[in-house]
């Protein structure tokens, strides 16, 4: 083989191995566009007889190696939309939450009244004190759990905010439908959070999956309702609400 043909041959090599490693990564690309996807189904009270809605249960995926980091290595969670909580009608929207750990969420107030955003409870514990219509506050969510959020003029109102440090995590619809974008093959562990259902039925559904191009779609979750643990509470000082006997408000 002359030298020229030899060079050509290299050449040649080169640019196959280069083309290989993009199709590989274009391959690979394409699988993470496929989402992780999964159905949950909230088991109620027959007699109840409450419309059906499977909405606000939180899924999400952890390493399954247990010492190792909490997403694989190299993984970035890609930007997301602001976090906000909306205070209008006197009810917080959304009244479920997820963020990454070390979000900052903002507490607009968009009634024309006086509101308070304060919370006692496990995760990230805070108080905002009264702020008037129009007017903003924000809490820094800096650990991972669950805060419970409250009203201290209005007992009806309640939120939670679920600070999770993985970015594979999503809500589902109020049709049970949960899909999880950008997760790499690999194993992980499977969690999940529903304000009605007892953490110990929560802990039984852990399990150890396994993400492929073959296997994005895991087998459905069945969620028991145990009952809304926020209907009863008190307010900020342990106390209970005292009745609002002037509840309007007007700017000057």
């Amino acid at each position: 083989m002359t030298r020229n043909a030899t060079i050509r041959l290299l050449q040649a090599s080169r640019w196959l191995t280069v083309l290989g490693i993009v199709l590989c990564a274009t391959v690979t690309r394409a699988q993470h566009q496929v989402p992780v996807t999964l159905q949950v189904d909230i088991v109620r009270d027959a007699a109840a007889k409450q419309t059906k809605d499977n909405s606000n249960v939180v899924v999400w995926l952890t390493s399954a190696d247990e010492f190792g980091d909490p997403v694989p290595s190299g993984r970035t969670e890609a930007p997301r939309q602001a976090p906000v909580i909306i205070q209008r009608n006197k009810t917080f929207e959304p009244h479920v939450l997820v963020v990454p750990v070390g979000s900052t969420v903002q507490f607009p107030n968009k009634d024309p009244f006086f509101h308070n955003v304060f919370s006692l409870f496990n995760g990230r514990r805070f108080d905002l004190g009264l702020y008037e219509g129009g007017a903003s506050n924000s809490a820094h969510f800096d650990h991972t759990g669950i805060s419970f959020l409250f009203c201290n003029i209005h007992p009806e109102m309640s939120a939670a905010v679920v600070v999770l440090n993985t970015p594979y995590y999503a809500l589902s619809d109020r049709s049970g439908r949960v899909s999880i974008a950008g997760v790499p093959d690999g194993r992980y562990r499977l969690h999940a959070w529903f304000e009605r259902s007892s953490p110990e039925d929560l802990r039984k559904l852990e399990r150890e999956i396994v993400i492929s191009s073959s296997s994005r779609a895991l087998d459905p979750l069945h969620l028991a309702d145990k009952g809304n643990p926020m209907l009863a509470h008190k307010n900020k000082y342990n106390q209970d609400y005292t009745p609002v006997t002037n509840p309007a408000y007007t700017r000057p």
